[in-house]
């Protein structure tokens, strides 16, 4: 799974909404780790790797999200894995909805 969109807000304002929509916003979700690359003029770029449980996929999803303003507006990227058990990967829609607290946090300045 993987989602990208442009938003209108700087990279370090939609990272603390993600932030705080996926940690703040459940019980499960926890931040493994983060980087940040600094550009001339003002750019941006930030990794965030998430991870989370879901019961319905019976394990621990990650999500990795890509904030950065390297070519003017913010772009948002996130990719989900992890989902399913054993050879399979069905995890009963939980890699979509985890990307999902991505768009529901940044839905209101979505260009």
């Amino acid at each position: 799974m993987a989602l990208d969109f442009r938003v209108d807000l700087a990279p370090g304002q939609a990272a603390a909404m993600v932030d705080r929509a996926i940690v703040d916003g459940s019980v499960t979700g926890t931040l493994i780790g983060s980087h940040r690359v600094q550009g001339e003029g003002g750019r941006l770029c930030i990794v965030a790797v998430y991870e989370k449980h879901y019961w319905r996929a019976g394990n621990r999803l990650t999500l990795t999200v890509i904030i950065d303003n390297m070519d003017g507006a913010t772009r948002v990227h996130s990719i989900s894995g992890g989902g399913g058990e054993g050879l399979f990967r069905f995890d009963w829609g939980a890699a979509r909805s985890f990307e999902g607290c991505v768009a529901e946090a940044l839905a209101p300045f979505r260009l």
